[in-house]
């Protein structure tokens, strides 16, 4: 495409992308999955890029060898993207890219395709490292392929840092690089009681019903205050420093304005701690659905609850899961069967030290592309499997080094990508790339940083 502006190309081919619906959890769109695949390897013409394949939808992997000696970056990011969900609420179909006021509507165009195309885009001139790739289709179902992908792919992705393009910064206005990213342990209750439904006027008042013991036991998790009441959830959490707390207090945030914009009554949580802290280094435990019986005269035989909990660096999932089966067991009523699952794809947190040489990196190329503004280190509540599992099976950190925005509608109706971000991550991330090259070359070939 020579003789096409960049930002005019980056744009062409960011609504290509998003026009490919690529939904993992959909069986229907296996064929559309494989078609983003495929429009990678062609993005990748210039570094083998190739479908490989892996227990679940296809892995696209590439690598670019300038030297052997130099540092080498394994660049991460998924083609996979949520179910737009209920369709008639979004202004634009979510699979027919549509710019406006500046920003590219679609499904995907944030989290994470946008963020891959500057990444590529960047990835395409660098001289200064070796570049590898993978990007994965699960990362929006859990990443259930990616840790024997890892393991039977380890020479194939042999790097000294991961870069990763999922993940996203907290405001537009800011520049940011998360340092730290919660865990993620989901469970369900389930409560049985009669062996079917019964007629609630005959038999109301001799059977406990299911629903009432599944309300006692949801009541009990937290104490009135919000704080967690199971015992031994808190065990492992390491407090967070004085030097962070005073860090995070450095930073802009209204409370007022947040209450509003979330639309509740009033802010509630973890006493001793403020909103901010609450959201980026305390632990939670939320009951996100109750189901049991109907809007009619009926006692159901079964009453569930769905429940997950975003945790922080050194709480393990099991560990919590059990301290949470303990803590039902023993409130759990006598009239009633309780039962809890672990559901799969349990993740601990991910945290990289705040002066790791690839943070440094990356302020510094932040630095680059906002001259104005000084680039901010800060935490999230979402969840990123993909750093830890490649700590765990390549012995690799990752510097999370995105260009979404937390406010542009990850995996809800009306998902936009702000068009401005292509460019300044394009710029961002050549910088980057540099300073990872001439300022952490490796004694020898394939050495890791450390932190």
């Amino acid at each position: 495409m020579a003789g096409i502006p960049s930002s005019d190309r980056l744009r062409s081919a960011l609504a290509e992308f998003v026009a490919i619906p690529s939904v993992s959890l959909d069986p229907a769109r296996a064929g559309a999955m494989r078609d983003a695949a495929e429009w990678l390897v062609a993005q990748l013409a210039f570094a083998n890029g190739r479908i490989v394949e892996s227990d679940g939808h296809p892995v696209v992997l590439g690598e670019r060898i300038v030297s052997e000696g130099a540092l080498t970056v394994l660049v991460y990011g998924h083609y996979d993207v949520q179910p737009p969900g209920d369709e008639t609420a979004w202004e634009t179909p979510p699979f027919e890219p549509s710019i406006r006021d500046g920003r590219l509507y679609g499904r995907g165009a944030t989290d994470d395709k946008g963020p891959v195309v500057i990444a590529l885009e960047a990835a395409r001139e660098s001289t200064e490292v070796n570049v590898r790739f993978l990007f994965e289709g699960e990362e929006e179902i859990g990443s259930p392929s990616l840790p024997r992908f890892l393991d039977e792919h380890r020479d194939e992705l042999a790097a000294d840092l991961v870069v990763s393009a999922d993940g996203a910064m907290w405001r537009a206005s800011e520049p940011s690089i998360a340092i730290a990213a919660k865990g993620l342990l989901g469970l369900d209750v389930t409560v049985d009681g009669p062996a079917s439904d019964l007629h609630s006027g005959r038999h109301g008042g001799a059977v406990l019903n299911p629903n009432h013991a599944l309300a006692a036991i949801v009541a009990s998790l937290h104490d009135a205050d919000g704080r967690v009441a199971v015992a031994g959830f808190y065990d492992d959490v390491a407090e967070v420093s004085a030097g962070d707390r005073e860090a995070l207090g450095r930073i802009e945030f209204d409370e007022e304005a947040y209450r509003r914009e979330t639309g509740v009554p009033a802010l509630h949580g973890d006493p001793g701690y403020s909103t901010l802290e609450r959201l980026w280094t305390r632990p939670t435990l939320e009951v996100n659905e109750l189901r049991g019986g109907g809007a009619f005269t009926v006692i159901p035989g079964r009453a569930t609850a769905h429940i997950t909990c975003r945790l922080v660096p050194n709480q393990d999932p099991d560990r919590v899961f059990g301290a949470i089966a303990s803590h039902v067991a023993n409130v759990a009523p006598e009239a009633v069967r309780v039962a809890l699952k672990q559901q799969p794809g349990a993740v601990p947190a991910y945290a990289i030290a705040s002066d790791h040489p690839a943070v440094v990196a990356g302020l510094d190329a932040l630095r680059s592309a906002y001259t104005d503004r000084e680039p901010l280190l800060v935490r999230i509540g979402g969840t990123l499997p993909a750093a830890v599992l490649f700590d765990r099976h390549l012995g690799l950190k990752t510097l999370l080094f995105s260009f979404s925005t937390a406010d542009e509608n990850l995996h809800a109706p009306n998902e936009f990508f702000r068009l401005q971000r292509l460019d300044e991550g394009v710029t961002a991330w050549r910088n980057l790339l540099r300073r990872l090259g001439d300022g952490l070359r490796p004694p020898g070939p394939m050495s890791r940083i450390e932190a």
